[in-house]
């Protein structure tokens, strides 16, 4: 009893509150569900279909909670991140390319994120796109220095900073046009209308639920807890706040999501141009005025900035767990930064990539998502946290939703209708 009691006066002095005390970990991870990557997916389905793909957002985000809520779980239980058990359980060969597509699962994110900071610039101060990139670049390196001198919990406030500013930024508009609630409503009924519909579906999929945040949710809550003395007791008091961490978290990010399309289906519907986010930016301001386009344009360099930063922080926990290579956070933010630099460079279309990386995420959920359900699914590895029906089920169900949709997506790409 009195480790027990130990135990229990540690954990809310530790972390600040009890039944708060996980609050953080989660909340890193959800920047991942509001990147730039969602916010052109999410306003080219308002823009393009209404109220029609409101369905895909609530799915999303429920198969969102649910999953981080297992990475989570996964670190604080085993003491080791996802990649890290994953890279006990290959052989060479296996690690390497298992790396492989993972890595190509964080360049596609990094590309959403400093293209998405770099349009916001280019819309608040007019600076060049490739110009635009490389401050996003070096403002993210600033975010890291952070971590690393300062350590996870200075990091996770700046973080949570700057999903308020976020928050703020994307939904002030639904102030002064707020959605049609029939229209709402009818946008819960799962349907499609044609397949440009079903590849835009699959990119909202793959921005709200995002392979590297399933990664890096383990790693956080590992490095939360990491050296804390612990009881069974203390722990399930961990894993259940870690529950609610992930609800609340997911709950806003969810309603940012949500809030984006319906500002888009309220505002930019048959408006000629609106496909793009600097010309949804135009038409917010037109129709809502100057200042909602400049706090919307703030929100979108806020999303950049800490989605950027959170990127670089889940590729490196990638490539330590998975090769035990350990690279510096600040080196690493300078390689991943060249591809996004050159494709802006080149003048490719900024929003088509940062959509087109977003298909690319959801062919990369399933490499994330199936070890790990596997994982927390196994009595050996997480002894009474192991998933029980009630949750393997749901979560079973979402795999199963998630590979097909890609299946669907990429024969209707192969055959051209895409």
């Amino acid at each position: 009893m009195l480790e027990t009691g130990t135990a229990r006066k540690r954990l809310p002095r530790r972390d600040r509150g009890r039944g708060l005390f996980l609050l953080g970990p989660a909340f890193v991870a959800a920047i991942a569900y509001v990147d730039p990557g969602n916010v052109a997916a999410n306003l080219t389905s308002g823009a393009r279909y209404g109220y029609l793909l409101v369905w895909v957002l609530v799915a999303a985000n429920l198969m969102a909670m649910l999953v981080q809520y297992q990475s989570a779980k996964l670190g604080v239980v085993t003491g080791r991140s996802l990649p890290e058990l994953l890279g006990k359980r290959f052989g060479t060969a296996g690690r390497r390319l298992y790396w492989a597509q993972a890595e190509l699962v964080a360049m596609a994110t990094d590309l959403a994120e400093v293209v998405g900071g770099a349009i916001a610039l280019n819309l608040l101060f007019h600076v060049p796109l490739p110009v635009g990139g490389v401050i996003v670049g070096v403002a993210s390196m600033a975010l890291l220095a952070v971590q690393n001198r300062h350590g996870q919990r200075h990091f996770e406030t700046i973080i949570i900073f700057l999903l308020v500013v976020i928050t703020v930024g994307f939904l002030a508009g639904l102030v002064l046009s707020p959605p049609d609630p029939a229209g709402v409503v009818s946008g819960l009924v799962p349907r499609f209308e044609g397949s440009n519909s079903l590849l835009l579906a699959a990119g909202m999929l793959g921005a709200t639920v995002m392979p590297h945040a399933i990664y890096l949710h383990s790693q956080l809550a590992k490095d939360r807890h990491t050296g804390a003395r612990r009881t069974p007791e203390s722990l399930r008091r961990i894993v259940r706040a870690t529950r609610w961490d992930v609800v609340s978290a997911l709950l806003l990010a969810g309603a940012v999501n949500i809030g984006m399309l319906l500002l888009a289906a309220s505002t930019l519907g048959g408006v000629p141009g609106t496909d793009t986010i600097e010309g949804a930016h135009a038409a917010i301001a037109a129709t809502l005025g100057p200042v909602v386009g400049v706090v919307f344009a703030v929100g979108l360099l806020a999303s950049g900035l800490a989605s950027t930063s959170v990127g670089a922080y889940a590729g490196a926990a990638i490539m330590h767990g998975l090769l035990h290579v350990h690279i510096p956070l600040m080196a690493r933010r300078v390689v991943s930064l060249v591809p996004a630099i050159v494709l802006l460079t080149i003048g490719t279309d900024p929003t088509w990539a940062l959509i087109v990386s977003q298909v690319v995420l959801s062919f990369g959920i399933p490499f994330a998502l199936v070890p790990l359900l596997r994982l927390t699914a196994n009595k050996a590895l997480m002894g009474e946290h192991r998933d029980g029906l009630p949750l393997r089920i749901p979560a079973l169900a979402s795999a199963a939703l998630i590979v097909a949709l890609n299946a669907v997506l990429l024969w209707l790409t192969a055959t051209g209708v895409a």
